[in-house]
């Protein structure tokens, strides 16, 4: 039985070794606290600042281990921080929304997001809130962006994409940004 766990575990350090991004490929397999920090830190630089100390290349790669994690499409992952935040770690919207994802600070912490304006924390949080709405509305993209944006009842109680405009039009926005 341990020799059957090793394999299953020597599987998924394979696979991570692989789908890791690049400048990442070198971390320690399994790792995913520590690639998150080294993309933190701010040692792959390559775009402009998205925020004291990480940039835009930093954020894009949080996300796409974020997304790796819960299994969440890259390409979702981002087109929702894009439409969110536009990558920018300190944006902060009228209505309280933080970081990033622009998570609200309830739904931050009932994803056990400590510091939301971490952006390592909010990332994490923010694509695994998408997780949560992809699982509740049955992996349907469209839904769960617009529950992303506007709350899963909103969703449930029009049995689809809420008919406000602001809903709407993120819901469109950001599936051209996935394409």
């Amino acid at each position: 039985m341990i020799q059957g766990v090793n394999q299953v575990r020597q599987r998924i350090i394979e696979l991570e070794r692989r789908f890791l991004p690049a400048g990442l490929e070198n971390s320690a397999a399994g790792d995913f606290a520590g690639a998150l920090a080294t993309a933190a830190a701010g040692q792959l630089q390559d775009r402009p600042a998205a925020g004291p100390g990480v940039n835009q290349g930093d954020v894009a790669r949080m996300i796409q281990l974020a997304a790796a994690k819960y299994g969440v499409d890259p390409k979702l992952a981002m087109a929702v921080a894009e439409a969110e935040s536009g990558l920018a770690t300190e944006a902060v919207s009228p209505a309280g929304a933080t970081g990033v994802m622009q998570l609200m600070p309830a739904t931050a912490r009932s994803l056990g997001v400590r510091n939301i304006n971490d952006p390592r924390e909010n990332i994490d949080g923010g694509v695994r809130y998408l997780k949560q709405m992809l699982t509740m509305f049955a992996g349907d993209v469209t839904k769960a962006v617009a529950a992303y944006n506007a709350g899963p009842q909103a969703v449930k109680n029009y049995n689809g994409v809420p008919p406000y405009s602001e809903t709407r039009d993120y819901v469109t926005r950001v599936l051209s940004l996935a394409k």
